[in-house]
Formats: C-alpha cells, structure tokens, sequence
C-alpha cells in the first residue's frame, strides 16, 4: 500500500488515500518518489474534463512527472538498479497510482537516471515539460538556418522549447510579456515580442496552446507545432501543422537531464508543498501565470 492522490469518477475534488500498488512487470521499476510536479493536465484530471477526453470511468492515479529512487526493478529491467535515483514520465492514465505518491511504478523504458548536479526535488520540474518540448522541436525538423517563434516562451514547456531549438540552431524569438525578458533572452531567444507578430517567421512552436491564432505569425509555406488541443489548428496558406501528444521516452530524457546538469536547460520551481497539502499546489496551478512548476514532496 501507498498513500497517493487519486481521481475519482463522482468528485472533483483531489483525494488522498491508501492505494495498492500494481504488481511488478518484468520492465518495471518500482520507485519511491522524492518529488513530482504538478502541471495543467493534472488539474484536468482532478477536475474531470481529461478523464472524459480518455474515457477514464474507474478510480486513477493523478501525476506525469517525478523523480525519486529505485526500490526494486522487474526481472528484465537492464541498467537500474536499487538506490539508484532516477526521473521518469508516467504515462499510463488509467494506473491506480501514478507520479503523485509516496511510491509508484513506471516502465524502465520511461526512466532515466538522475546526472549528479541536478537537485533531486527540484528535477521532478523537468521530465514531462522539457520532453514536451524536445518532441515538439523534433516535429519541426531540421534549423537549417530558419526562423522560429515560440509562444508561451516564458512557460514551462516555452522556456525549455526556446533553450532546446537554439541549442539545436534554431534563430529563436519568444512570445512572452515583457516582465520575462531576462528569463527569455537568458534561455536563448534573440529577441522578445509581447504580441502576436504577421506572417514573418518560417515556423511557430506553440508553447501557449494557441493554435488557430498563432498562425498568423508563420510564413505561407511555413510550419506549426502545438500539442493536443480540443480545438487544433487546421492548414491554412500551406502551413504543415504538427501535433504532439508526448510519449515518454527514458532515452531522451536522459539526454535532456544531462542538459540540465550541463545548463543548457534551467530548472524553474514556483514553490514545494507536502503531498498532503496538494490541493494547494493544483489551485495554483489551474490559476495559471506560474512560472516554474510547484513540485510535491511527499
């Protein structure tokens, strides 16, 4: 048994309560958390709008995103080992006990090892964010010396966006209020915009889940990449549109923890609570305006 934050089919409210952790698989680790994040999908979750987009109907686990340390790893788990502390993206929305608990179970495949350097609490801040990010500038292909603009570039999944595509060569502009200049500029954008500009970048990676209206800032021709939407953009003027629903990929999370423990990547913490007092943690967060991610501690 483990104490974890659950969904329930006939609340909105958060609910904390003794939960049975799942058996064991072969590629499984199971791991006691040190920190997760709280991030909008979870207040959907909690407040029911994602268990009906996933038609979740039974009791769930709530949490993406977590660091913590290796207490036991399935029979073919390769590369982990007990005490080893680690960071992972739990994927599986219908599992009884996710990211938001005092003990949890992911797939190997969707964890990697935490690079010394990093803090462990603060950490819990990166996997499901910065990963968001990396497959969105993936979708976007090659920088090839082209021009990018990215919305919400003061964001969680904006801020690791900016540092990933200049990292990767892109010429990055963020959209983002002029309060977040320094941050901004400090990730690696160029130049900052606070409003929405014409058709003059070759490509628009949408931080800020604007979609239909972030297409007046990409050129004919040009690309969109945003993440899953009720209300996605549609192809206008010839612009490829690209949507991504993250998967977690341990590999690549390695790489982007590396980045982290290098500075390439920042990590940003709005503020920790215990898991107990969750509820204060969602209300931030479904308030929006956060920068950095409030991190659960249990």
């Amino acid at each position: 048994m483990t104490l974890a934050l659950v969904s329930k089919p006939d609340s909105a409210a958060l609910t904390l309560e003794e939960v049975t952790l799942p058996p064991l698989g072969p590629g499984d680790l199971r791991v006691r958390v040190t920190a997760a994040s709280v991030d909008p999908v979870d207040t959907l979750f909690a407040g029911g709008p994602a268990r009906v987009i996933f038609g979740l109907t039974g009791t769930v686990g709530l949490g993406l995103s977590l660091t913590g340390v290796v207490t036991e790893t399935g029979a073919e788990v390769t590369g982990f080992s007990v005490g080893d502390p680690v960071a992972a993206v739990h994927g599986d929305f219908t599992a009884p006990v996710r990211a938001h608990a005092e003990e949890t179970v992911v797939p190997g495949a969707a964890a990697a090892l935490l690079p010394g350097g990093l803090d462990p609490v603060d950490a819990a801040s990166l996997p499901l964010n910065a990963s968001t990010a990396a497959q969105m500038v993936d979708r976007l292909g090659p920088a090839d010396g082209r021009t990018l603009l990215v919305t919400g570039a003061a964001g969680a999944v904006g801020g690791y966006a900016v540092a990933l595509a200049a990292h990767a060569g892109w010429t990055v502009t963020g959209l983002a209020r002029e309060s977040d200049r320094d941050f901004v500029r400090r990730a690696g954008a160029r130049e900052l915009v606070t409003q929405l500009p014409g058709p003059s970048f070759d490509a628009v990676l949408d931080g800020a889940v604007l979609h239909a209206a972030a297409l007046v800032a990409v050129r004919d021709g040009g690309t969109f990449v945003g993440v899953v939407s009720a209300s996605p953009a549609t192809s206008e003027r010839g612009i490829e549109i690209g949507i991504v629903n993250v998967e977690p990929d341990g590999a690549r999370l390695a790489e982007l923890l590396a980045l982290a423990a290098s500075g390439v990547l920042e990590l940003r913490v709005a503020g920790r609570v215990p898991l107990a007092e969750a509820a204060t943690a969602y209300d931030k967060v479904a308030g929006g305006g956060q920068r950095g991610r409030w991190l659960l501690v249990p």
